[in-house]
């Protein structure tokens, strides 16, 4: 199925430009003296406190970028970017927890940060995992360090790398990654610069020390359009391009051909409450990043599965339901966000079941149709109309039902209203996918590391806090 475009190609050429000159002639604030020296041997220039990217520069750092990364985990399921196929990921870095049992929430547990990884363990249409819930009594140094541990021990498919912010997260990251066999070149770790054009000195450290030790980079811009970026979709998506394209350069130039994902996380401001707004403006700005990345050839990680609702209503359903099927028609590699609540703030284990049927649509949707002579099926048609027959009976329709021509959900109610009321009890999907979640977490088990391993993740996390502190001090 062709791509759908939201932009024309000369709309994208433009913005390209538009980044270009953002890049050139106003420039990123920057001040870390060890990466500005490789930057401007490269024949980046300083304004003040920023630098400015000659586009040249800009374009050849893109075309040495591996552009196809590879995302492995230890049951030996590869993701490779790029490919033509969609992955889906959960949201990273939650603090609260949706109980849609009680419809309450609370701050989230170490236990739920366990358990969250044992549902998206059994999901099928979660592709890669990513540590969703902040522990509690963590300190921020080593927050991403305990989220990305206790992640390993509780899936076996691909752990997409936390948000860092420091350097010394990048070095013990990958030495847990090799723990489950994962090299570096095939681990995942995310920095947001600071919007509007910022990358402070902690960030620049850690591009430098990301891009040594060869790791994939999804550079994660997060501008807020109307606060931290221009009100306008395309004024926003150009900053955050920018964004997204100025550390690239200085991963490319320490390490050329070291893995890129161009992300992009804009969010719109809503005026009368100040939060991020999830309305279908987030879908429209996640199909444009999928256009413009693809522009630079990049595999392309955007939101999907986005709302600000509260609750498993309505509201939460239109919202990530057009937000998950805008960048999925463009032809997003990668889309986010299984069991997002609240902007991000919130998740749920029933709202992760909900979003594994919702993938399972969105997977159907880009597949499109086919007219070829099997699925026009005109001696089917003459078979049954010969014989007097029904559809039921023919072996095409049990093939194509099996080959996916309907995306069968298991949560929705699909009974009439007789048998919903006497039979089913008026459940309604929310009530199904919570009843999976809790089967999940009761009966799933998730293949366990070696005890050595085990004891290797502690000892390497032990050894991050010792330094942390040393810094610290």
């Amino acid at each position: 199925m062709e791509p759908l475009k939201f932009l024309s190609d000369e709309d994208v050429k433009s913005m390209h430009e538009a980044t270009m000159r953002i890049m050139e002639e106003i420039g990123i604030i920057w001040t870390h003296k060890p990466s500005l020296d490789i930057l401007t041997d490269a024949g980046c220039t300083i304004k003040g406190n920023r630098v400015c990217f000659p586009p040249e520069l800009v374009m050849e750092s893109a075309a040495k970028a591996n552009k196809r990364p590879v995302i492995r985990g230890r049951n030996g399921q590869v993701d490779e970017l790029g490919s033509g196929n969609v992955y889906f990921h959960n949201l990273g870095g939650a603090r609260d927890v949706f109980d849609a049992r009680t419809g309450t929430h609370h701050t989230a547990t170490a236990e739920d940060c366990v358990n969250a990884t044992r549902v998206l363990d059994a999901l099928p249409n979660c592709h890669t995992v990513t540590p969703f819930f902040t522990p509690p009594d963590v300190p921020n140094e080593m927050m991403a360090l305990h989220m990305y541990r206790h992640t390993l021990s509780n899936t076996t498919k691909p752990v997409q790398g936390p948000g860092i912010q420091f350097g010394h997260e990048v070095k013990y990251a990958v030495e847990m990654a090799a723990v489950v066999g994962t090299p570096a070149h095939e681990l995942t770790l995310s920095l947001s610069p600071v919007s509007p054009l910022t990358m402070h000195d902690v960030a620049a450290q850690a591009i430098m020390d990301m891009a040594n030790a060869g790791v994939i980079n999804s550079n994660l811009p997060a501008p807020t359009g109307g606060a931290t970026s221009p009100m306008t979709i395309t004024g926003s998506l150009v900053q955050q391009s920018a964004e997204t394209l100025a550390p690239l350069v200085l991963a490319q130039l320490i390490n050329p051909g070291c893995g890129v994902i161009y992300c992009g996380r804009l969010g719109m401001l809503e005026p009368r409450t100040g939060l991020i707004w999830g309305g279908v403006e987030l879908g429209i700005s996640s199909a444009a990043t999928v256009q413009l990345g693809h522009y630079y050839g990049f595999s392309v990680n955007v939101y999907g599965f986005s709302t600000n609702a509260h609750t498993l209503d309505a509201q939460n359903a239109f919202e990530r339901g057009l937000n998950a099927s805008l960048p999925a028609l463009a032809g997003a590699d990668e889309l986010s966000g299984i069991g997002e609540m609240e902007a991000g703030v919130m998740g749920s284990f029933a709202q992760m079941v909900l979003d594994n049927e919702l993938a399972k649509s969105v997977l159907r949707l880009r597949a499109g149709l086919s007219a070829d002579v099997d699925h026009l099926a005109i001696e089917i048609i003459g078979n049954v109309m010969d014989t007097n027959r029904n559809y039921l009976a023919q072996k095409h329709t049990l093939k194509h039902l099996r080959a996916g021509e309907m995306a069968l959900t298991k949560l929705a109610e699909r009974n009439s209203w007789d048998t919903w009321e006497e039979k089913m009890g008026r459940k309604q999907m929310a009530d199904y996918a919570t009843d999976e979640a809790e089967r999940i977490l009761r009966e799933h088990v998730v293949p366990p590391l070696e005890p050595h391993q085990e004891a290797e993740l502690d000892r390497i996390l032990e050894s991050a806090a010792r330094e942390t502190v040393k810094v610290k001090k």
